[in-house]
């Protein structure tokens, strides 16, 4: 059956939409009603209503895809808006709980860094493995016992924050009392009541009720600061248990130091800085001063909770200042700043000891002649409780120069407390002796001159109990901590007690006692002290917190100098040095020591050669005349060659058991010396650096002071020559050639030193005289007229000895008398030796040209010869001695010296190294101080910079 094309198309059009529902295009209102939607409820099904069949043409419209898409996007706009909004939703309960959470940040440090690495370098799972379930019970904490510490730890805590509101609510009292004295407008209206049945009774004054009040404050007050220091002791030895375990179980732990150690390293450099650049240091310290004996030294220790200074009765015992850093450490330790050793202040006698070292440190710092000295000793105390802060103890201030002092020592402490009062940052406890009349003060008005507005000054009087116990009107007392009787004016005034007077008195001992004074005393009783105002606690407390204020206010700005400061010096270093690095004295130092070794090593480069070359010609300058005047001389005078060679052998003989070695071992110690010196002072072009030339002269100066040749060189040296001397035989012609040349160059370098020796006895000759127009003194015509009558007597007589005989002497002074020449015998020998040597010098140079062949009769032993050659076989003997001897001297230089020389000058280095003043002395010069200002102000920052950021950090 067919159709036509167009009636199939409607048809199947037709069968399409004929299930398909119609879309209602009506939308519903905004406020229509509408079912609550869930994931986990859907609608229930309804059987779809059937539509007419009708057939008809419906224009192609294709929104399936376009459906089941927006289907689907819905279901993933709900999923994700679920997730959005549960995220969040979390989020909040998560901030939430973690506000409520305490903050252990700061308690970050008791658990080491390690322990958050364990899983990586131990595998817990073979634990697991190893060990049962019941094992592994044994090895975990008991909980129960942890919640009943942690229990005890809760009912620890619980007391203190009760106390706490009990004490405000005390304070808070005190406030009220103290406004209700003060003020003008209560008064009482009337002194008369009525109970509650009517009868009348006398009211108590207002007055009296304060009283009361007052007292019963008092009692309230000692009350509760029993318990406060009792909860402080406790809360001392559990930080000291706790920081005792970190030192112990934490150890591994990179520890940082305390903010007070910071600022002190600070206040250390800058007390050894000298600045050109007016950089001042005006960081903050306590400085304490007061009159002689008048008890800061005490005051000192009560604060460092300690009895460390030297004490005395009525002597100046703190003749330097000392500075004393405070802080809190597990164990009550003190460490000088320039020493490792430890003392423990719970230990009687490492608190001697430490006095003892004080005391040293001191008078070591006296220079001769001085009573004071202004050198400061650093000193660094820690222990449990302590507060942290910075002081430095002064000299007592005195009014006379007794006898054992210096003249100048009254005007020294004054500039020295001068010195540390005028940093405006610096905090003055002014410690003034309430058992004296307050008119003997001398300290008062020092301190008053210094700052004037009392804007960084705390009055501290001490010994109350004897002021109390002396003065007639206590109100004076009064007077004193309220300000009124000193002219002076003071942030705030207190009164302390620092015990019976008893050297041997113990800080608890002494706190006992000036807690019981203070309670027992009249003046808190009746109001003259207020309890803040008392005890060296609340000095300390009071100091500790004026301390820390003042630094914050004043670091930043002293930070900003040093830094304008540095930029100065590299400003004009960059000016003047623009090619060279900044290289400080240390560093300088360093340099200079590398090279100096480099140099020494250098000697063991140098050859053989020229090592027994220089030991041989040094050594022959050294014997040269010797050889010459004891015994070739003399042994020419002989008449035949047996008694020549006699004579000789034993001079030799003498000469090697006595002299030579000692003469070859100095000059071959010279000769190192020399070739050091060579090394040291050669010149290495464009990398030469003149600052070192002052400390290698030192070095090398040092090193050769301290070198010792080795003593047993001189005894086989000894033996070497003695055989060396011995051997007369010369093998060959050339053996013999080279000792003719030896002997010609001795004679001829000889006969020029005579001659210029002789010239300048007799002056210009006529030549000189007509040409250059010289003249002759009287002693050179003299000397002249002798030498030509000496030598017309050897003309006579030329195989004459070398002594001149009596009579011989008297004919010549007569024919110079002849000639009006007066002359005296010495005068005539005198120029007879000088002339005779020229002659003697002469004659054998012509002997030693006949002996030029004589080599053939010298190996028939000069048989059928009349020539006699005995002087240069001596010569030759004399040379292989040099030879021999300048081998065995480079092979001891060498093999020996050398290596010992370096051991020295490293020896000379460390020893230098180690001394400051030493290298100050021996590297000098404005580019070595520029380095060394540049250095010292940039360390400075530094440390200034770490100390603000932990200050910073620590807010």
């Amino acid at each position: 059956m067919k159709f036509p094309a167009q009636r199939l198309y409607s048809l199947s059009r037709t069968i399409h939409h004929l299930n398909t529902p119609c879309i209602n295009s009506r939308k519903l209102h905004w406020n229509s009603a509408a079912r609550p939607y869930s994931t986990f409820k859907r609608f229930s099904l309804r059987a779809a209503k059937p539509l007419p069949l009708k057939v008809e043409y419906y224009p192609y419209r294709s929104f399936i895809l376009a459906r089941l898409a927006t289907r689907l996007l819905k279901i993933r706009y709900l999923v994700l808006g679920s997730a959005v909004g549960g995220g969040y939703t979390a989020k909040k309960t998560y901030d939430q709980w973690k506000e409520m959470m305490p903050d252990l940040t700061a308690y970050k440090w008791i658990i080491p860094d390690f322990i958050w690495d364990l899983d990586e370098h131990i595998n817990f799972e073979k634990f697991k493995e190893i060990f049962s379930d019941a094992e592994l019970a044994k090895l975990l904490p008991d909980f129960d016992k942890v919640g009943e510490s942690l229990n005890q730890l809760k009912s620890l805590l619980s007391p203190g924050e009760s106390l706490y509101n009990e004490v405000k609510g005390v304070y808070d009292l005190l406030l009220l009392l103290d406004s209700a004295e003060g003020s003008t407008t209560m008064k009482a209206s009337d002194t008369q009541g009525f109970d509650s049945n009517g009868k009348q009774y006398k009211k108590v004054s207002d007055k009296d009720k304060a009283e009361q009040l007052q007292e019963e404050l008092l009692r309230t007050q000692l009350k509760y600061q029993r318990i406060l220091e009792r909860l402080e002791k406790e809360n001392k030895e559990l930080r000291k248990q706790a920081l005792q375990k970190d030192d112990k179980g934490i150890h591994l732990r990179k520890m940082k130091k305390s903010l007070i150690d910071l600022y002190s390293e600070v206040l250390d450099i800058l007390s050894d800085y000298d600045s050109n650049y007016n950089t001042q240091d005006h960081l903050p310290r306590v400085v304490v001063v007061g009159d002689q004996s008048a008890g800061k030294t005490s005051v000192l220790e009560m604060i460092a909770q300690a009895r460390i200074f030297p004490r005395g009765s009525g002597e100046m015992m703190t003749r330097a200042p000392v500075k004393v850093t405070l802080s809190e450490g597990p164990h009550h330790v003190a460490v000088f700043k320039d020493s490792s050793r430890e003392f423990d202040l719970t230990k009687d006698e490492d608190l001697a000891a430490l006095r003892n070292e004080i005391e040293i440190r001191m008078r070591n710092s006296l220079k001769e002649g001085q009573t004071v000295s202004p050198e400061t000793i650093s000193l660094s105390v820690k222990g449990p409780g302590l507060q942290r802060m910075v002081l430095v103890d002064l000299p007592g201030v005195i009014s006379t120069v007794t006898s054992g002092m210096a003249a100048d020592t009254k005007d020294t402490i004054f500039s020295i407390s001068k010195a540390y009062m005028q940093n405006p940052n610096a905090i003055i406890l002014c410690i003034q002796d309430g058992s004296v009349d307050a008119e003997r003060s001398i300290v008062t008005d020092l301190v008053s001159q210094m700052d004037p507005q009392g804007r960084r000054t705390i009055f501290v009087l001490t010994k109350v109990d004897l002021a109390e116990k002396n003065l007639a009107s206590p109100s004076r007392i009064q007077q004193i901590v309220e300000g009124k009787l000193f002219p002076m004016k003071a942030l705030g005034y207190f009164a302390v007690v620092t015990g019976r007077g008893n050297t041997n008195e113990g800080i608890d001992s002494i706190k006992d006692y000036e807690g019981d004074f203070f309670q027992n005393s009249k003046l808190l009783k009746t109001g003259m002290l207020k309890a803040h105002q008392v005890t060296t606690k609340n000095l300390s407390l009071a100091v500790s917190d004026c301390f820390w204020k003042m630094v914050r206010e004043s670091v930043e700005q002293q930070a900003d100098a040093f830094k304008a400061t540095r930029f100065n010096l590299e400003t004009e270093w960059k000016n003047n040095y623009p090619r060279l690095r900044e290289l400080d004295r240390n560093e300088l130092y360093e340099k200079a020591k590398n090279e100096i070794l480099d140099e020494v090593i250098s000697l063991s480069q140098v050859t053989p050669k020229h090592w027994e070359e220089i030991l041989q010609r040094k050594l022959w300058e050294r014997v040269s005349t010797h050889v010459l005047e004891n015994i070739y001389l003399p042994a020419a005078q002989s008449e035949n060659s047996g008694t020549f060679n006699t004579t000789v052998d034993i001079k030799l003989k003498q000469w090697t058991d006595k002299q030579l070695p000692h003469k070859a071992v100095e000059v071959a110690w010279e000769t190192l010396e020399d070739e050091f010196a060579r090394f040291m002072s050669e010149h290495k072009g464009k990398d030469h650096d003149d600052i070192f030339d002052k400390l290698k002269q030192a070095v090398k100066d040092e090193s050769i002071k301290r070198h010792k040749w080795n003593e047993q060189a001189e005894d086989s040296l000894r033996v070497i020559q003695h055989n060396a001397l011995e051997d007369r035989s010369i093998s060959d012609k050339q053996q013999w050639d080279a000792a003719i040349h030896f002997l010609e160059e001795t004679l001829q370098a000889r006969l020029r030193d005579t001659e210029s020796i002789i010239r300048d006895m007799v002056g210009p000759n006529w030549q000189e005289r007509w040409f250059y127009w010289k003249s002759q003194s009287k002693e050179q015509h003299i000397r002249s007229e002798t030498k030509s009558e000496l030598e017309r007597l050897l003309k006579i007589n030329e195989d004459h000895t070398a002594y001149l005989a009596n009579d011989e002497v008297t004919t010549v002074r007569k024919n110079l008398e002849a000639k009006s020449v007066d002359v005296d015998t010495i005068l005539i020998k005198d120029t007879w030796h000088q002339v005779y040597r020229k002659h003697f010098l002469k004659k054998s140079l012509h002997h030693c040209n006949l002996c030029r062949r004589g080599f053939h009769y010298y190996q028939r032993h000069f048989v059928d010869s009349e020539l006699d050659c005995n002087n240069v076989i001596l010569f030759w003997r004399i040379q292989r001695m040099l030879a021999i001897t300048a081998n065995t001297l480079r092979q001891q230089l060498t093999n020996t010296e050398v290596r010992r020389l370096e051991k020295n000058v490293k020896e000379v280095l460390e020893d230098f190294a180690e001394d400051d003043a030493k290298k100050v002395q021996l590297l000098t010069g404005r580019r070595v101080q520029l380095a060394e200002d540049l250095k010292r102000v940039r360390e400075i920052q530094e440390k200034l910079e770490a100390f603000i950021e932990a200050l910073h950090q620590e807010k």
